[in-house]
């Protein structure tokens, strides 16, 4: 089992871990999901000790690890590291490889090292190419090799970062099929990875990371299908959100319209679609809202998924309460309907922008 309390970690221009705390049961299948610089590979790194953390404790089992009196290479016996770049070494075989671990860091004797080598390659399906050097292999057969080595180690936790990210998308699959085969054995196993079918098919429980902490888990239907906070909805279904923020009614009317187009043309949103977006931005934010309002406040967001092809506007707005749909001008309302698939309306009055309407396009 590995504990982490308060575990934060400070570069000189930036603090990707600020304070993350968290439960490594045995058994467990942890995938850590999130954008790029949120600290995924950094967590990883500081519970191997290849970090330092700045702050914060881990335990391994019942010794703490970040205690400086613990032996680094004690915890490297336990705990194995699957790097995204490989790191085999050249000069030796494959079998040498996957010898050498065991050789200087558990003192195993040549014989016994070499048989244990010869196991973990049959098991990745390698046994084949014990002798052959690395720059023999393609980049799928030498994660397996890498793989293979951590697990000549026999080691309690195998940590993987970005397992897949550095090979030919025609490898990515034979090495995904060596992963889902160690996590049905019962390994106890955390795999920092940007693939999502992958990382809901393999894990037990989903970390999200986000603001320097672990921003939201739970098990992959939780996280993928039901995720409770906003930042995880968007991520895991990658939409692309465009935010407009309005507190004046003389505010730059063509200028939003031009971000509206440049968000399209980078998402390579069709010339269909857009229209339909300038146009439901024109009648139901500008027309219905904006033009409404003494003292506008809108909160404007445009969720685009690539997937469906689709647009959601969410707009939240202060005043009185007032459903576009219902209590909108007449004319901007019918046009509007003809490009919405279906709305949304709530009114809250317990917070500052009382009204949100959704609605969807496509």
């Amino acid at each position: 089992m590995i504990r982490i309390e308060n575990l934060r970690k400070e570069y000189p221009n930036v603090v990707p871990l600020k304070n993350v705390n968290a439960t490594i049961n045995d058994g467990d299948v942890i995938a850590v999901i999130g954008p790029s610089g949120t600290g995924k590979s950094t967590l990883i790194r500081c519970i191997n000790l290849l970090e330092k953390p700045t702050a914060g404790r881990v335990w391994l089992d019942e010794t703490e690890i970040t205690d400086p009196n613990c032996k680094i290479e004690e915890v490297h016996k336990k705990m194995g590291m699957v790097f995204q770049s490989f790191n085999l070494f050249g000069h030796m075989t494959v079998v040498e490889n996957v010898m050498a671990p065991t050789m200087d860091l558990l003192g195993k004797p040549a014989q016994e090292a070499y048989d244990n080598a010869m196991d973990r390659l049959r098991e990745v399906g390698l046994a084949d190419k014990a002798l052959s050097w690395p720059d023999e292999l393609s980049g799928g057969q030498k994660q397996r090799v890498a793989i293979a080595r951590t697990l000549a180690m026999n080691p309690e936790v195998i940590l993987l970062d970005e397992p897949t990210s550095a090979l030919d998308p025609t490898m990515v699959g034979e090495v995904k099929a060596v992963i889902k085969a160690l996590a049905e054995s019962g390994k106890t196993m955390m795999i920092v990875t940007h693939e999502m079918s992958f990382a809901k098919s393999i894990s037990n429980r989903v970390f999200y990371m986000d603001e320097g902490e672990i921003y939201e888990e739970g098990t992959p239907e939780e996280v993928f299908d039901n995720p409770k906070k906003e930042k995880t909805r968007r991520f895991v279904r990658r939409l692309k959100v465009l935010e407009i923020e309005i507190s004046r009614k003389d505010y730059d009317y063509l200028g939003t319209h031009r971000l509206i187009e440049d968000y399209a043309q980078k998402n390579q949103i069709s010339v269909a679609l857009t229209k339909k977006i300038h146009r439901a931005y024109e009648e139901a934010i500008h027309q219905c809202i904006v033009c409404t309002m003494e003292k506008p406040d809108v909160h404007l967001s445009i969720e685009y998924s690539q997937e469906k092809d689709e647009v959601v506007f969410v707009a939240e707005y202060s005043g009185e309460e007032m459903n576009i749909f219902t209590d909108g001008d007449h004319i901007s309302v019918s046009i509007l309907k003809r490009v919405v698939l279906g709305e949304k309306y709530i009114w809250d009055d317990t917070k500052e922008r009382g009204n949100r309407v959704e609605f969807c396009i496509k």
